[in-house]
């Protein structure tokens, strides 16, 4: 094996690096075997990462036992979930792309020979898997798991009917007590949120697109085997060094439509769509919002997962896993089966391998399908002329049209539901709030809630040049671009003007002359920056549109 680690510890040269290891109980052999980054995102802040330090033992534990030697690191990792609703969740979409700059730094400054990254809440995954797709040095993946679901008086709660019971509370609908209780009893431990959200969504999409071992992610953060798949992981990594199996290898362009796939026949996140877009650019793959269509056109919605469906991410690992959903998708010739994933062994060969659990109605076979096309749908037109996203998973509404209610934040969106100043019918635009305009492009879970608590989710659309929690459900549109601060048409509507969404036809309009629609382009002036200095206006001055998936580089 090529070490390029050997450039850091071996020859006479480098006898003050091997002094500063030496110090802290490295050895020579030690420095002397491959060299192995454990990038590490836990963090005392939140549930979805806060056993990865107890994994990243494990994990280490493999890489030695395979005859590697393991160097844990840290970075950071902010939850939605806390942030949600607040100036906080504008460090979100941030936090991904730092991420992915961090664990880069790191690895090119050591110059590790593999990595192994450990991810839970929703940028970790991503950002961390952008790093690796940046670097392209052998690694793994290793998701830490679902949480587990709580319990009320026989109810099995999750964290979206805490967000939920927030918009039925404003409307009097529950008590405060009522509230304190669900509340109390949703999040029983850690893990990252239970239903088919943003962080399951990219775990199985990470199995599918080949980064992360088939028969990992779905097994929940709390589960005893769940330290033996840390395990096996550590021992696997030494397999890719070895073979000198690399990420650009793995993700190619059809393993990315694998990708897109397993998001649309598990119901997954809308978010999906941006950091798989951010994940191509890295890679150097040519990806565009209108592939996502292409390819849920043609892939059925097979699982009946929260937000919109019945069961949470715990039941996909009692039915089986996430490869049994890759055997379906392999069964219906709905993804390419020869790529390569991290073992050295294809899509096709580890779906081949899944063991259902007789019975079990979570994943359904390809001939009874929820949907006969996936959750997603890309939507154009004369409001969102680069495209935006839905995600139509549970919706039975094919359009909608109403007058708009506008609103520059999210803030003001949200005591309007609450004061019930939202009327059915109403289409809420909530602009001012994408990647620069936010900036930060911060999720929506808070008002969409609101709204589908306040019995108005079948009556209501809401759009937004930010995004959405893949806990929203509801007819909600995300990614709206062009932006408002960059002059897109979501910037110029004003209250009352018409709105016409089609599903069907796939289209978004702003309903008036587009004579009148130029004039008020021709006028507009985007609002001054108000962060002057630090992350956000770094971060404001780099990033692309949603359409491009909000790259910084």
């Amino acid at each position: 094996m090529k070490l390029q680690s050997y450039t850091i510890t071996q020859g006479p040269t480098r006898a003050p690096a091997r002094s500063y290891y030496k110090s802290i109980g490295f050895t020579d052999e030690d420095l002397k075997k491959p060299i192995i980054g454990i990038a590490n995102t836990w963090i005392e802040t939140m549930p979805c990462n806060y056993n990865l330090r107890l994994l990243a033992e494990r994990v280490k534990e493999g890489v030695r036992k395979a005859g590697g030697t393991p160097m844990e690191f840290n970075t950071i990792a902010i939850s939605d979930g806390i942030t949600m609703g607040t100036e906080g969740m504008k460090a979100s979409l941030v936090s991904r792309d730092l991420i992915a700059d961090s664990i880069e730094l790191c690895t090119r400054g050591y110059m590790f020979d593999g990595l192994v990254a450990l991810v839970a809440c929703d940028k970790t995954i991503p950002g961390a898997a952008m790093a690796l797709l940046r670097l392209n040095v052998p690694s793994v993946l290793l998701y830490g798991g679902t949480i587990m679901p709580g319990h009320l008086n026989g109810r099995e709660l999750i964290v979206q009917d805490v967000f939920e019971a927030v918009g039925a509370h404003a409307a009097g609908k529950i008590t405060d007590a009522e509230l304190l209780a669900i509340e109390d009893h949703a999040c029983p431990g850690p893990g990252a949120c239970g239903g088919q959200y943003t962080a399951n969504t990219m775990a199985t999409l990470m199995e599918c697109i080949g980064l992360s071992p088939f028969g990992t992610a779905s097994v929940p953060q709390v589960d005893e085997r769940k330290g033996d798949v840390a395990m096996r992981c550590g021992e696997l990594i030494m397999n890719a060094v070895a073979r000198g199996i690399k990420p650009r290898d793995i993700c190619t362009r059809n393993a990315f439509e694998n990708a897109i796939a397993s998001v649309a026949a598990s119901g997954g996140s809308t978010n999906a769509v941006l950091h798989l877009l951010a994940m191509a650019h890295d890679a150097g793959i040519e990806l565009a919002m209108d592939d996502f269509q292409h390819i849920s056109e043609r892939t059925p919605l097979l699982c009946d997962l929260k937000p919109a469906g019945r069961y949470t991410a715990v039941d996909v690992d009692r039915a089986g896993g996430i490869p049994v959903i890759a055997q379906r998708l392999a069964e219906g010739g709905f993804i390419h089966k020869e790529c390569i994933t991290v073992t050295g062994r294809t899509f096709g060969e580890e779906a081949a391998e899944a063991r259902e659990t007789p019975g079990q109605d979570v994943i359904r076979p390809v001939g009874q399908p929820i949907k006969k096309s996936g959750g997603l749908v890309i939507l154009k037109g004369s409001l969102a002329p680069e495209g935006c996203v839905i995600k139509v998973t549970g919706i039975e509404r094919k359009g909608h049209s109403g007058p708009a209610r506008v609103f520059d934040r999210e803030e003001d969106a949200m005591d309007a539901v609450t004061h019930g100043r939202i009327k059915a019918g109403d289409t809420v635009v909530i602009r001012f709030e994408g990647p620069k305009g936010g900036p930060g492009m911060r999720e929506m879970l808070g008002v969409t809630s609101a709204i589908v608590g306040a019995g108005l989710g079948d009556t209501v659309a809401l759009l937004t040049d930010g995004r959405f929690s893949g806990a929203t459900r509801g007819f909600m549109i995300g990614h709206v671009a062009p932006e408002a601060v960059d002059g897109g048409p979501i910037a110029i509507v004003r209250e009352g003007d018409p709105i016409s969404i089609d599903i069907e036809k796939r289209t978004i309009e702003l309903a008036i002359p587009a004579a009148e629609i130029a004039a008020r382009l021709k006028e507009f002036k985007a609002p001054e920056m108000k962060y002057k200095s630090g992350v956000y206006a770094k971060y404001y001055r780099s990033v692309s549109s949603a359409s491009k998936g909000a790259v910084t580089c």
